[in-house]
């Protein structure tokens, strides 16, 4: 990509409608639309919505500004909280990326002479130096309607330039090119004369006008004459003419411009996502984080530290979107960074961490806000020498119960505030007392039931004998309260195919008893005692039943399956045993048999790139609605692993499971050599994570802001209460705030996230969490204590929701919108003054362009025929229930190069950006994602690498479909080894390791996760993302 510095390079230099370029109303403007769809029908051009775009109509245009209008509108409704609150974009915008193409023939007037245009171009693009800037003559006003975008006054184009040296501590000033002579602009090289650029990226199609320096393409021909072929964009527009050659063309292609030289934009010089991981690696790895202060900003994520809990949750259960809140609606409509919290109540805790103390209030409960109801917590303000209270949350005064009352010190503070950990800690449990119980009887433990589909292909594969073998080990080790020698979770199993058989296993038995349930419409439990059992008293018969199911099927033929029956089955049978558990449930297909849920293929690749698209994602209606409800109203949580050849319909499947906290696993092409070890590391995993049961969250704030909206693997009766038949270590909730007064800077904003559940020993508890963040009218403060990890998990679960209810389209063009208005807001009110070729991002949110690009070209929000339905609707439902490490690992992988590694170090290696100018033909890397593992070995590998590693003498002799390493004695083996299992260990999901070669055809797998390169399916590079959000930032600032 040949680019100087920031220059915003064709076709960047376009305003793009609706886009936050064009205003609307310029005095009666034409009856025929400027702009439309491409490829629809020609609309009127109508305004923009309200506070989306900033004017940038010259003084010259026959509408000028009102002294009063601030350029954003205070009104508007900030993107990307409801659903319905993402504002449709105007009837004209067109796509992201796409430069602008012949479509403009069909404007009624003649384009402004060449040179007009010529100078036009020059001011917009802020090329060459101030001087030719400063003389370009105003556009006449009569060229306003006719012109695409419209000039700003061209004095204010080059304000006076600070040197570097002098930005405000908490900014990044990007990529001054090295030693540049300070009379330089910041952003644009010297050694490009303004003239070079004429003729590209133009207003209008046709040749390059005969100017000074205007040049014909030598690869171009007549790309951008009406009639060229045009190719299809990356985001569903489309591309004049062939990428490789429009110079800079969007999806940078490198091109070869004629004219002086030019400096390539040295990528090392844009802010890079593994330098930020290493910098707070050596900054706060290895220390404790202390949790005294309001509002300080936790480590990274991926940053090793030790949490010390002292009146506030731990970032392991709590992370924010910033840690200082905006004191006014205004504020934050004005900046729109989204105000979120991602709450993972049942986070793991590392062994050197202090696991929740349980308080025990006997029979009273915990004592609890008269009004708002929120739990005890370091925010209860004790008065009146400890007999009364002040509530943190919402002021109420409250009598202190008199078998609470303790006596206050000199500091007005409880003698007893150190012994009590729901007055000196941030997170801590209450024991709940019958009041929180359903029927106001003690829960019982839950149950585990696993479901195996027994169809022709599950036996075919082996998979059945595989899944019976594993469960006589893995059953030994279900989960148990701490200190108990044996869990008190109870097991139960069913098979099925067309009808359904469960199993008596009661320990009396000599042989397991087999009933059959054929009529799947009316689904019942056909014994009561001796389907749910004690493992340890019932093992014997529980073995007995594992060594015969197998053959029992052995002979089968029956292909087709039910698989809602199935789910009632087990809701069924929870509501007989009043208990709540889990379903383990192992589908080979989509359930074809006639029976409730039967399920027909929709998958339908002509609807991509549709309006109709959405439907792709929506499960389809009826009977699973009302099983998801069934289930959580229950506690029946649905885990599925699907083994599927061909499309399932998951967007429906895994609708139960995406409502009840569950997770659903999918491999596809099942073959036990390849895959068994990887379903079986996952099956492990899920069978054994600490988890709670008939979850029911809410999320309570001071005055002045409160939760409005949800997002993860829940389930929503009313606005305020989160319901999860199952909460465990990983899912995470995402929970947006919204102000509805203002909050002090004084007395900060709180939240408190309470959970009750059911532990797994059968006790109900409530999980409290308690956090207090910092308010401010700055909105420097803000950007400073902003969390790029949580915002761009915020974004993708608004993103991956708005999916189901809008085009592709406007979802991605709201995503740009969002993060050129955020980044233009900071540069507005918080930067110092530079010259507006420079591109200034605020420190904390340096690399949120890359996660936001990369974001893009997820498969949900790539429309490509060629990724899977099924594949698209599986990641993002995952997605929906992760919290901020997942995410992060899953938008910017980790590229570990293995070559060069020291193995007898004990650091951990260190990982390279994700772009293929990192990879050497002579390395070796492996990367993941946390749901993909690749070992990538070049094609110049030296053979003693491959010896050490695989023990074969050459790269050629690599057999394909290896899926794990050889166990071999030599250091390099062992600490390739140790690194991917501890990865494996330490991911929530295993991985299955995908050996490819470069240049071999899996290889093309392994580049689509090189995220800062140009997209498989279509997505910008990296470099042009910035490029393009830094006009599209000038364009507002202008």
């Amino acid at each position: 990509m040949s680019q100087q510095g920031y220059v915003a390079a064709p076709p960047y230099s376009q305003a793009q409608p609706g886009m936050g370029a064009y205003q609307g109303g310029f005095g009666s403007g034409p009856t025929q639309p400027l702009y439309g769809h491409y490829g629809g029908p020609p609309q009127a051009f109508s305004a923009p919505p309200a506070g989306m775009m900033k004017s940038s109509v010259a003084p010259a245009a026959s509408m000028p500004l009102s002294p009063g209008s601030s350029q954003y509108n205070p009104n508007v409704q900030q993107n990307g909280s409801h659903p319905q609150s993402y504002p449709a974009p105007p009837a004209v915008s067109a796509p992201y990326g796409q430069p602008p193409h012949s479509l403009y023939n069909s404007m009624a007037s003649p384009g402004p002479p060449p040179t007009q245009q010529l100078t036009n171009q020059m001011s917009s693009m802020n090329l060459g130096s101030h001087v030719q800037g400063l003389q370009s003559p105003p556009p006449p006003a009569s060229s306003v309607v006719q012109q695409p975008f419209q000039t700003p006054p061209p004095s204010t184009m080059a304000p006076p330039q600070m040197p570097p040296g002098l930005q405000s501590p908490h900014m990044s000033p990007l990529m001054s090119p090295p030693q540049s002579p300070p009379a330089s602009m910041p952003m644009a090289s010297q050694s490009m004369a303004g003239t070079s650029m004429a003729g590209m990226g133009r207003p209008f199609p046709g040749p390059p006008p005969p100017g000074p320096g205007g040049f014909q393409q030598p690869g171009l021909g007549s790309a951008g004459q009406p009639g060229y072929p045009q190719q299809a964009g990356q985001f569903g527009g489309y591309m004049a003419g062939p990428q490789q050659n429009m110079p800079g063309a969007f999806p940078g292609a490198q091109s070869a411009m004629a004219g002086p030289p030019q400096k390539k934009l040295d990528p090392d010089s844009i802010p890079s996502i593994t330098h930020v991981i290493e910098d707070d690696q050596v900054k706060q790895g290895g220390q404790v984080f202390t949790t005294n202060i309001r509002g300080q900003v936790p480590p990274l994520v991926t940053t090793d530290f030790t949490v010390t809990d002292q009146g506030n949750a731990s970032p392991r259960f709590i992370r924010c979107t910033t840690y200082s809140l905006p004191c006014t609606a205004d504020l934050a409509k004005q900046c729109q960074v989204p105000l979120a919290a991602i709450i993972k109540p049942f986070a793991s805790l590392p062994k050197n961490e202090t696991p929740l103390y349980v308080v025990n209030h006997g029979d009273t409960g915990p004592v609890r806000c008269n009004r708002c109801k929120a739990y005890m917590c370091p925010y209860m303000q004790f008065i009146d020498g400890g007999r009364r209270y002040q509530c943190g949350f919402c002021n109420c005064v409250n009598e202190v119960p008199v078998f609470y009352f303790q006596h206050l010190d000199h500091m007005g503070r409880r003698v007893d505030f150190y012994e009590r950990p729901e007055l000196s800690l941030g997170s801590y449990e209450f024991v709940a007392t019958l009041d929180y119980c359903k029927n106001n009887k003690p829960p019982n433990p839950p149950a585990y039931i696993f479901m195996i589909d027994v169809s022709y292909n599950n036996i075919k594969s082996g998979l059945v004998k595989l899944i019976c073998d594993e469960l006589k080990t893995l059953l030994e080790k279900l989960p148990r309260e701490e200190g108990m020698e044996t869990s008190a979770i109870k097991v139960g199993f069913v098979t099925y195919n067309k009808v359904l058989h469960f199993y008596n296993v009661k320990s009396a038995l000599a042989q397991p008893q087999m009933m059959v349930v054929s009529d799947t419409a009316e689904m019942f439990v056909p014994l009561l005692d001796g389907f749910l059992v004690n493992y340890q008293d019932s093992r014997a018969v529980i073995y007995n039943l594992l060594d015969q199911i197998p053959d029992m099927f052995a002979d089968t033929a029956e292909s087709e399956t039910v698989f809602a029956p199935v789910i009632q089955a087990g809701v069924e049978a929870f509501k007989a045993a009043e208990c709540s558990g889990k379903l383990f449930i192992f589908q080979s297909s989509m359930p074809t048999a006639e029976a409730p849920g039967k399920l027909k293929n929709r998958d339908d690749k002509k609807l991509v790139n549709t309006d109709k698209e959405k439907t792709l994602f929506q499960p389809q209606k009826g009977v699973y609605e009302q099983l998801s409800k069934d289930c959580v109203a229950s506690g029946c949580c649905v885990d599925l692993f699907l083994f599927p050849s061909q499309y399932t319909d998951i967007a429906t499947m895994a609708d139960v499971p995406s409502h009840t906290g569950g997770s659903v696993y999918k491999y596809s092409n099942f073959q036990i050599e390849t895959d068994g070890e990887h379903f079986l590391r996952d099956l492990r995993k899920d069978v054994q994570k600490s988890i709670g049961f008939d979850a029911i969250m809410r999320v309570r704030t001071s005055t002045g802001f409160r939760a409005t909206d949800f997002f993860g693997g829940i389930y929503m009766n009313n606005t305020t209460d989160v319901e999860m038949a199952a909460v465990d270590c990983d899912n995470g909730v995402t929970v947006e705030f919204k102000h509805d007064d203002t909050l002090s800077e004084e007395s900060g904003a709180l939240m408190q996230c309470a959970l009750l559940y059911t532990t797994i020993g059968g006790q109900r508890r409530l999980r409290i969490h308690n956090l207090s963040l910092n308010c401010s009218s700055q909105l420097s403060e803000l950007y400073k204590s902003c969390e790029t990890d949580s915002l761009i998990n915020f974004f993708a679960k608004s993103a991956y929701r708005a999916i189901l209810n809008q085009p592709l389209k406007n979802v991605r063009e709201i995503l740009v919108n969002q993060t050129a208005h955020m980044l233009a807001c900071y540069r507005k009110n918080c930067a110092s003054p530079s010259a507006a070729s420079q591109l200034i991002l605020p420190d904390a949110m340096k690399v949120f362009p890359v996660y936001m690009n990369s974001l893009m070209k997820t498969a949900p929000l790539v429309g490509s025929t060629e990724l899977s339905t099924d594949d698209r609707a599986h990641q993002r439902l995952s997605v929906m229930a992760m919290g901020v490490e997942d995410t992060q690992l899953l938008l910017y992988p980790r590229l570990i190069p293995l070559h060069n590694i020291d193995v007898n170090s004990e650091k951990p290696a260190t990982p390279v950006r994700c772009s293929e100018e990192r990879l050497t033909d002579s390395g070796i890397f492996l990367l993941e994602n946390g749901q993909s593992m690749f070992l990538w070995l070049g094609q110049a590998s030296s053979p003693d690498l491959i010896q050490s590693l695989f023990n074969l003498p050459s790269l050629a002799h690599l057999q394909g479909h290896m899926c794990a390493l050889p166990e071999l004695d030599n250091p390099l083996s062992r600490k390739v080894r140790s690194i991917i299992s501890g990865l494996l260990e330490k991911r929530s999901n295993s991985m299955k390791l995908q050996i490819v070669r470069q240049k071999d055809k899996p290889e093309m797998l392994f580049r689509q996760f090189l995220v800062e390169d140009k997209g498989l399916h279509g997505g910008a590079s990296y470099m042009d993302f910035l490029c393009y959000v830094h006009r599209e930032i000038r364009q507002l600032l202008t």
